[in-house]
């Protein structure tokens, strides 16, 4: 099911985003600071509320001052609803406020929706004064559409890509469900494709021997010592040495992961992933457009990006410009149609560089 629209209030730098129409593919594009990171995590804080672990989240990320908008002397309330694209318009909406010890509590949740476009039928789902969504726990069959969208939120992010990190380690072998938000079961999902979805399995093999012209092949088996886990491990041409992650560039550890996300034979069903450019080459930006838009076919996709590389592979109307305007983040949808007339003689990024888009530093 995907979001036809969403509005946000009072969360960070976002004060009020207004009604803002979700396609299939969005392209987010801005300077630094302006806000787009604030709404890619608000996605985030809904798949906390959804696991019940809203109150966790906001302690460990600054407590009630830092999700309010300018902080509880600015705003005495954060609150969402979402849209969604299906003949009853579903709808998931909340409010929730700040209690004296710097928590978020709710004083608004509901389940709404709409068949006659006129008056929306809403259904309470959590009391006044909660500090936890019971959303997670509802048996309501209105209800299953809103849980089976929240469960699933997860903002991809294969940035890490230290000695220590997630992705160079070792995965357990059973634990590929799903792939993780960082990337860190890489090798036993991988595996698992090897095994049970052999044919996308080879078309990642293939996507990554076209941005690494060194790459073989993968090597996935478990470990001969501990069959309990397995590691990334690959073959370079012309060579019978076993390499593993660590031998891998960030750029190409970054691209095996983007590439298994996007080509994944069931993909999730919203993908969202913040500034997946970083470290690739031009050459393998184009091919991540190619599989975003490919992706966008099956997933809703939305994307936060700062490469006039990436943008220039998308239509107009796939791009979302955020600014900050009197201190608030303002986000606005680009048309084909209004920019015609410049497209016939500047591309989408050469347009974003000169600032008719907007989303440059002033």
């Amino acid at each position: 099911m995907a979001l036809k629209y969403i509005h946000i209030r009072n969360f960070k730098s976002i004060k009020d985003s207004g009604e803002l129409e979700i396609k299939p593919l969005n392209i987010l594009i801005g300077a630094n600071g302006v806000g787009k990171s604030n709404f890619i995590s608000f996605f985030k804080f809904l798949n906390n509320i959804y696991n019940q672990e809203i109150q966790l989240y906001v302690s460990k990320n600054g407590r009630a001052d830092n999700f309010l908008y300018f902080g509880r002397k600015n705003s005495d309330f954060l609150g969402g609803k979402i849209t969604f694209d299906n003949a009853y318009q579903n709808q998931y909406e909340f409010l929730m406020e700040p209690d004296q010890s710097g928590n978020l509590i709710f004083s608004t949740e509901n389940s709404n929706y709409n068949n006659t476009g006129r008056l929306w039928n809403k259904s309470r789902i959590s009391e006044l004064g909660v500090s936890e969504s019971i959303l997670k726990d509802s048996i309501n069959f209105r209800n299953k559409y809103l849980k089976s969208y929240l469960k699933e939120l997860k903002i991809f992010h294969f940035h890490d890509t230290s000695f220590n990190s997630k992705i160079k380690q070792a995965s357990n072998t059973t634990d590929y469900s799903f792939l993780h938000e960082n990337g860190g079961n890489i090798a036993a999902f991988l595996y698992m494709l090897q095994e049970v979805n052999h044919s996308h399995f080879k078309l990642i093999e293939k996507v990554i021997q076209s941005i690494a012209p060194f790459f073989d092949k993968f090597y996935l088996k478990p470990d001969e010592i501990n069959p309990q886990q397995i590691f990334l491990r690959w073959f370079e041409k012309g060579s019978e040495q076993l390499f593993s992650a660590h031998n891998f560039s960030d750029g190409t550890l970054r691209m095996i992961c983007l590439t298994t996300l996007l080509m994944q034979p069931k993909p999730p069903g919203t993908i969202i992933i913040d500034e997946p450019e970083l470290g690739l080459h031009p050459f393998a930006i184009n091919k991540l457009a190619a599989m975003i838009k490919i992706a966008a076919n099956n997933s809703q996709i939305i994307v936060s990006t700062q490469s006039v590389n990436l943008v220039d592979q998308f239509n107009a109307d796939d791009i979302i410009v955020v600014e900050r305007q009197n201190n608030q983040s303002v986000f606005i949808r680009q048309s084909e149609e209004s920019l015609k007339d410049w497209l016939e003689d500047y591309s989408l990024g050469e347009l974003w560089e000169k600032n008719v888009l907007g989303g440059r530093p002033k």
